[in-house]
């Protein structure tokens, strides 16, 4: 029924997604990107490779599933799981055979796994005002020009090198010089800097902010916010890039002593305690990804097929979701509990608007039946 039964996820995704819309959906929820390993050994289970395990904290033998979460209110519910194909899987036609890996699947960067992703959540009718990333995602320009394509909001990690321009520098044309060749790229007024080095440089700009209480009491950060000019415009001379689009670049001290810089593109007056909870928000995903491998074995299975992965995955998060549904609010109500309320929310951009929206606690049973029952759709596979 997992490795080798040839029914289709598609139908299943789309009623994933409309799921996780009715429990946690709108415009206050995020949308997580990240990623999460599953350690095997050996080479022949589908996509593996030695490569960093961010479950051990270094490089290791595993694969890398790019993830998507739905989430509101520090409740997540996972809509997206997919493997991150290895390059030097691309020409491996043995290896790929007999994993199963189908014809059309190459090699493609995470942050462009991510961006499909977002279209096929987006396709589904999941509602979200922000997406939020990590730095592994956040520091590709191509990701962000994406999201910012996509007209979506996003706060996302970036290397502490991204370099930045101040956020009223202006281009001008360069005088022509009577001899050598005109130069043709508009000069900025002010030369790039580090987002680390120029962050840094404003120690008045940080101030403690709590973005909500724990178990032990608030959890805080000092934090900097500053608007800029991202150099992710368009190559001049040198290899340099122009100032792109403004942004917030946000800054973190933690108590660790660790240091994590940010950028976001929402509005210049968005306040820094908003900024600094967006950014916070993100680590519900790594609550989720132990939940999966917890409670309903994500990175327990054995087989080695790119079929047989997708079907483990997806049957995971559709379990994960069903105990959301049921932690929710789906069970009759305990002597003392309460139920979540059902509250309507506004479209997220690009979402379809409401189409009579049914109780968040509708149960995922009677789909998950019906997309069973499908007939599945013809796959070609390497051979």
């Amino acid at each position: 029924f997992v490795s080798t039964s040839p029914w289709a996820t598609a139908p299943l995704e789309d009623e994933l997604v409309k799921a996780a819309d009715r429990l946690v959906g709108g415009p206050d929820a995020a949308l997580v990107v990240d990623d999460t390993a599953l350690v095997k050994q050996g080479r022949h289970s589908v996509g593996v490779k030695r490569q960093y395990c961010g479950q051990l904290g270094k490089r290791a033998n595993c694969q890398s599933l790019v993830s998507l979460t739905l989430a509101s209110a520090e409740v997540p519910v996972g809509v997206g799981l997919r493997l991150f194909l290895p390059e030097d899987w691309g020409g491996d036609a043995g290896r790929r055979a007999a994993a199963g890996v189908p014809e059309a699947v190459a090699y493609r960067p995470k942050w462009k796994i991510a961006l499909d992703e977002i279209d096929r959540v987006l396709a589904s009718g999941a509602r979200f005002g922000t997406v939020l990333a990590d730095a592994e995602y956040g520091k590709a320009a191509e990701f962000r020009h994406g999201l910012a394509g996509r007209r979506l909001a996003y706060a996302v990690g970036i290397l502490p090198t991204q370099k930045v321009y101040p956020a009223d520098v202006t281009l001008s044309l360069p005088e022509r010089k009577p001899t050598g060749r005109p130069r043709k790229h508009p000069v900025p007024s002010a030369a790039s800097v580090g987002a680390a080095e120029l962050v840094e440089s404003r120690p008045a700009a940080f101030r403690t902010v709590s973005w909500r209480t724990g178990t032990k009491g608030p959890l805080q950060a000092e934090f900097a916010a500053l608007r800029v000019r991202v150099a992710d415009g368009p190559v001049a001379a040198g290899g340099r890039h122009l100032p792109g689009e403004e942004a917030w670049l946000v800054g973190e001290h933690r108590a660790s002593g660790e240091r994590k810089y940010y950028l976001s593109n929402l509005p210049a007056e968005t306040p820094l305690e908003v900024l600094a909870a967006l950014i916070k928000a993100r680590w519900v995903c790594e609550q989720l990804h132990q939940q999966l491998k917890d409670e309903l074995g994500l990175d327990h299975f054995e087989g080695r097929s790119w079929r047989g992965l997708h079907h483990h995955a997806l049957l995971c998060l559709l379990a994960l979701a069903f105990l959301q549904h049921l932690r929710l609010g789906g069970e009759k109500p305990r002597r003392g509990d309460r139920a979540r309320p059902a509250a309507p929310a506004e479209p997220a951009r690009r979402a379809p608007r409401d189409r009579g929206r049914t109780d968040p606690r509708a149960p995922l049973l009677p789909a998950l039946s019906a997309a069973l029952r499908a007939p599945p759709p013809a796959m070609k596979v390497a051979g």
